[in-house]
């Protein structure tokens, strides 16, 4: 057990770059492939014209924030992620108000994958509903609590079948006969406009942010250096593919209309093109998927919060590891238990309100702290960690997407999270100054 930030000793290294890069999937594939594209479509007026652009322009921020991400692993290959580089390149207030952001933000992101996985169970029984997402969030808390192994391990086992049922839509929409009926039913959506492809594009972003959960465990990585910025890409790479084919696939068999008007696109394809006993299918892949990503939510949220506590940011027995596992196990309980109260006394929509902000918050740290970057110093062979002008182009962009995306999202979840920023930069000024008393 770890006593003390300057004890903190490392973890043991053990996932490798198959594991990782599984990491890094399944915090992407989850319940935004089976929903999120409907919401953009929504907001967008029913538009594919206007989904396909929110689409690549939540890509392009996606591949910017991946960049800086992969660019900062290299040079910090410890468990943090964009808290530890905020804090190194930056200040300590920018790695806290990315730390915060993501603690926050993600804790909110877990409760409402947990309900989701609970109203597939028991959709019409919200007594029942709460007691299945508090028994999904103790159950993957265990699986977290073994190790990244293991994490890695159960993750591969949940993704196969997700991206099985994917690949079936992908395949019955690109191959099949189009299927007609529903394009022409949607009435009532938004307007479109370029400020909805925003707003559509922010919330399309999140189907792509897990790829930085590996970078949160970086100091359970096998050579971090090299192995956290490929698995960030290529997990990146991957889940882009599946995505615009999926796109494409439920465009071709929804209808941009009626992709609009489906709560459950995949379902709904799927019983279109396949058959009504498919949908069970969609649905048992959506449950999965949402434990999937709260699997590797919980283990990445509990690190963050490990390297916070670290710099006592946050309370230091949140440092406690597991001499074992190297697992931060105070902080993997003290994770689920705050996930559990959220489900417990609040709704779906209450819990994920706020989560898209602080995530772009913390993303945005993430591109100013690539922009500092310089040589390195020592080491026979120096690596050259200035970036090139298109790097530090990338950065720039980065920054100016995750602000637009930010404040493009609904008023009141914006106003929300800024609320929580105040409370968090409050707590830690009171603190600090209590210290200098």
């Amino acid at each position: 057990m770890t006593s003390s930030p300057a004890a903190a000793p490392r973890h043991p290294a053990r996932l490798r770059l198959p594991g990782a890069v599984a990491i890094g999937l399944g915090s992407m594939i989850g319940a935004g492939a089976f929903t999120a594209l409907g919401i953009a479509a929504s907001v967008t007026g029913g538009s594919a014209p206007l989904l396909f652009t929110a689409l690549a322009l939540a890509v392009l921020t996606a591949a910017c924030n991946a960049l800086s991400t992969a660019q900062l692993a290299t040079v910090h290959p410890d468990s943090g992620g964009t808290y530890v580089y905020g804090r190194r390149q930056l200040s300590a207030w920018a790695g806290f108000l990315a730390g915060w952001g993501f603690v926050t933000g993600k804790t909110a992101s877990v409760a409402a994958m947990a309900m989701t996985v609970g109203l597939y169970v028991f959709p019409d029984n919200p007594g029942p509903a709460r007691a299945a997402a508090v028994g999904a969030v103790l159950v993957l808390t265990a699986v977290a609590l073994a190790g990244a192994t293991r994490t890695a391990q159960v993750t591969v086992a949940l993704l196969v079948p997700v991206v099985a049922v994917l690949g079936l839509t992908i395949a019955s929409g690109l191959i099949g006969s189009p299927v007609t009926g529903s394009a022409d039913e949607a009435t009532g959506l938004a307007e479109a406009s370029p400020a909805s492809v925003l707003t559509a594009a922010g919330l399309l972003f999140f189907a792509f942010a897990g790829y930085a959960r590996v970078a949160t465990m970086g100091e359970e990585v096998e050579r971090p250096r090299r192995t956290v910025p490929r698995a960030v890409l290529i997990a990146l790479t991957v889940v882009v593919l599946l995505y615009v084919l999926l796109a494409a696939a439920l465009l071709r068999i929804l209808g941009p209309a009626g992709l609009a008007v489906s709560p459950a696109p995949v379902r709904a394809a799927l019983e279109a093109s396949l058959g009504a006993g498919w949908g069970l299918a969609a649905l048992v892949a959506a449950a999965l998927a949402c434990a999937g990503a709260m699997l590797n939510l919980l283990a990445g949220i509990s690190r963050t919060a490990m390297a916070m506590a670290r710099q006592a940011d946050l309370p230091r027995p949140l440092t406690r590891t597991s001499d074992r596992t190297g697992v931060p196990w105070v902080g993997q309980v003290a994770v689920a238990v705050a996930v559990c109260l959220l489900v417990l006394t609040t709704d779906v929509l209450t819990v994920v309100g706020f989560s898209s902000f602080g995530v772009l918050v913390y993303y945005a740290v993430a591109n100013l702290a690539a922009l500092t970057l310089g040589p390195v110093p020592g080491s026979g062979r120096e690596h050259a960690r200035r970036p090139l002008r298109v790097l530090r182009a990338v950065n720039v962009l980065g920054v100016v997407l995750c602000a637009a995306l930010a404040f493009m999202l609904p008023p009141l979840s914006v106003l929300a999270m800024l609320g929580l920023f105040l409370v968090g930069v409050g707590g830690r000024a009171y603190v600090l100054a209590g210290r200098s008393h």
